[in-house]
């Protein structure tokens, strides 16, 4: 089932609902489950697919990205975070930092991983039981201050308002017996820029996540992004940095295209 969440313009708060020959439905959660209540609603505006508790980033986990970026193959996966603060869904603007500035601001398509219960010492089959479904994302990441001004870390430079797109939907775990099969795509300005599938990672999600709940809780709600293919814009000759006026798409096989035009951040 594809999920959606919206603003409830008029009970307040959000929506959960799913598009039907009739138009949409409501649907509520049910643990791992979401089912249809069969009350016709008018949703308001879009909003991300889930409010996450915290979100976790495997980094450099496609083979061809890796060596892009001048890493070797890693031994474990490489973890970082983002600030749930920097959430936005589908639609919305990316806002290219002004007040603390970058002029190398950079896409990065991925497979997000929305958990379901909490993780804890997990085997890798036992993660993907409590994954409550997947959803596109966007890891935009100013690389200067990633690389040169982060302090050899990278959440500064993954985390600023607006660098972390979800949507625009959540495909629910039974509809991705495999995780592994699917296409993922990047378009910037209509013009493929990423185009791989999820079996090129050198971690898999189940083995992602049963990394991350080594003797520790992953909580349930966390957000995991499972890295990015080769084609990102700093590797480019020249860098394609992100502009002013620019659309980015990120379309995965299933789940559908979560598209965020780019401007700059408002001062003032």
């Amino acid at each position: 089932m594809r999920v959606f969440r919206f603003r409830d313009n008029l009970a307040g708060g959000d929506l959960l609902a799913r598009e039907t020959a009739r138009g949409w439905e409501e649907v509520r959660r049910e643990g791992l489950r979401f089912v249809p209540t069969g009350r016709a609603v008018e949703p308001g505006a879009p909003l991300p697919p889930v409010d996450p508790t915290v979100v976790f980033c495997c980094g450099v986990n496609y083979g061809a990205h890796a060596r892009e970026f001048g890493s070797a193959q890693q031994a474990w996966p490489t973890i970082f975070l983002k600030s749930p603060a920097a959430v936005i869904g589908h639609g919305e603007t990316v806002r290219l930092p002004r007040h603390l500035r970058s002029d190398k601001v950079d896409f990065e398509a991925e497979l997000a991983v929305v958990v379901g219960e909490p993780l804890r010492n997990a085997t890798p089959a036992e993660a993907l039981r409590k994954v409550l479904g997947y959803t596109c994302a966007n890891d935009v990441s100013a690389r200067d201050w990633q690389k040169e001004w982060g302090g050899t870390q990278w959440s500064r430079g993954k985390s600023f308002d607006t660098f972390c797109p979800l949507g625009p939907c959540l495909l629910t775990a039974d509809e991705v017996p495999d995780p592994q099969t699917l296409g993922i795509r990047l378009r910037l300005n209509g013009e493929v820029m990423q185009d791989a599938r999820t079996s090129e990672m050198q971690f898999g999600v189940g083995e992602i996540l049963s990394f991350l709940s080594g003797s520790s809780t992953v909580p349930a709600g966390a957000v995991v992004l499972t890295g990015s293919p080769a084609g990102v814009g700093m590797a480019r000759t020249p860098p394609r940095w992100l502009r002013p006026g620019d659309v980015m798409e990120v379309e995965i096989d299933g789940i559908g295209t979560l598209l965020n035009p780019v401007d700059e951040e408002r001062l003032g």
